[in-house]
């Protein structure tokens, strides 16, 4: 298992050169007009054409290689546990392999696999503490994974959102996974936790393992949690008129998972669509679950909601990247000054019937993964869970 103590970004110059496209992961303008990056101490320093910029003092240089860079995918939606291990699959590694699927940084929706987890309000804070605490310490090459989730129980007051949040926890697990399973309640303790600066999420749909249940429309609606976690089920979703009530009714995020339902997840984005409300689109795996991991779960969603969707591939995209870093609060996810330099290379698959990344994207394949940088630091090169891309960016020698 890969890993590093610290979370620090990459100190120095990074110059990235030759990129063919450049998807910004920002709805109102996906793709810019520029072919190269530069990043400085780990931040998005400068964003144009090579012969604009000032290439000197690079400790770094990455030639794209006419290859495409969007920023690091964010999976708005997994279920850590410790370190790179879950015992949900008894599976090791399954975070590096994330990061070979261009998954940069996730979002716990509760570390609710942990064996015996506690269920007291002293035993779930402290489990939430310690979680982001090692998650924060200790990250899987380099992957951001906002960890310390805690799950809602009766019993909880307004002074324990303001002790978790004073702690360093920005999110709360599922609404529903614990024992909080009614309208009244979870919405006073989100309001609690949305007090002290805590981006909520709610499980929608049926029961995810034995022992969890339904929470239908009603119960989301009035829990008014900041995003509706995977409204396309996890994995069995709730009828088409409640997802569309939730669409119409409500104006927080719409969640789509890999393992939810696919035509639900379609009915979602049509409707959202139709409301001209693409803003609130974010995606997520629901993984580690009892279906497994997928490391190319956020591609594969990207690729299936281009292809059936009807929506440009640069636009799905923005699903996995500039929508969740904003709904979340995050500081990557945009091809942006200022932000984290987390960035994916990418290129259409060997073979692909699509001519260019997008056109192959929109005919539903995935495409191939050639390299990921975090904070301003090569993490991977080729993939090895992607099909081979076609065009591989390289190290430019010192």
């Amino acid at each position: 298992m890969a890993g590093e103590d610290i979370a620090a970004g990459g100190s120095g110059k990074l110059v990235v050169k030759n990129i063919g496209l450049i998807l910004s992961g920002d709805l109102a303008r996906p793709i810019l007009d520029a072919d190269a990056v530069v990043a400085i101490d780990g931040r998005i320093s400068a964003i144009g054409c090579a012969r604009d910029l000032d290439f000197s003092g690079a400790a770094t240089t990455i030639d794209a290689n006419g290859a495409a860079l969007t920023p690091g995918l964010i999976d708005s939606h997994v279920h850590p546990v410790a370190g790179d291990w879950t015992p949900r699959q008894n599976q090791l590694g399954w975070i590096d392999s994330c990061l070979h699927g261009g998954v940069t940084t996730m979002i716990s929706a509760g570390e609710v696999h942990t064996p015996g987890r506690p269920r007291d309000v002293v035993g779930l804070k402290a489990m939430a503490i310690t979680a982001q605490r090692c998650f924060s310490n200790f990250r899987v090459n380099g992957v951001k994974l906002h960890a310390g989730a805690p799950v809602i129980e009766p019993g909880l007051q307004e002074k324990d959102f303001a002790e978790l949040a004073g702690a360093g926890i920005r999110y709360l697990g599922e609404v529903g996974l614990g024992g909080v399973k009614d309208g009244p309640t979870a919405r006073k303790m989100v309001a609690w936790a949305r007090k002290y600066g805590i981006n909520s999420t709610i499980h929608t749909g049926g029961p995810s393992i034995p022992g969890s249940g339904l929470i239908d429309k009603d119960v989301v609606l009035e829990a008014d949690t900041d995003v509706i976690g995977h409204i396309n089920g996890g994995h069995t979703a709730l009828p088409d008129d409640q997802i569309q009530c939730l669409c119409e009714q409500c104006k927080r995020g719409l969640e789509l998972v890999h393992n939810g339902n696919e035509r639900a997840a379609l009915v979602t984005l049509r409707t959202a669509k139709e409301l001209n409300q693409l803003d609130r689109v974010i995606l997520g795996t629901d993984a580690p679950a009892g279906s497994g991991v997928q490391p190319l779960g956020i591609l594969r969603m990207i690729a299936m909601l281009a292809s059936l969707g009807e929506v440009p591939a640069e636009t799905a995209f923005c699903f996995a990247t500039g929508n969740t870093a904003k709904l979340r609060a995050l500081d990557c996810g945009l091809i942006e000054i200022g932000r984290a330099a987390d960035f994916v290379f990418l290129d259409r698959a060997q073979h692909s019937a699509g001519k260019t990344l997008l056109e192959s994207v929109g005919l539903g394949d995935l495409p191939g993964v050639g390299m990921t940088v975090i904070d301003g630091i090569v993490r991977s090169h080729r993939s090895r869970n992607t099909p081979p891309a076609t065009k591989l960016p390289s190290i430019v020698p010192g």
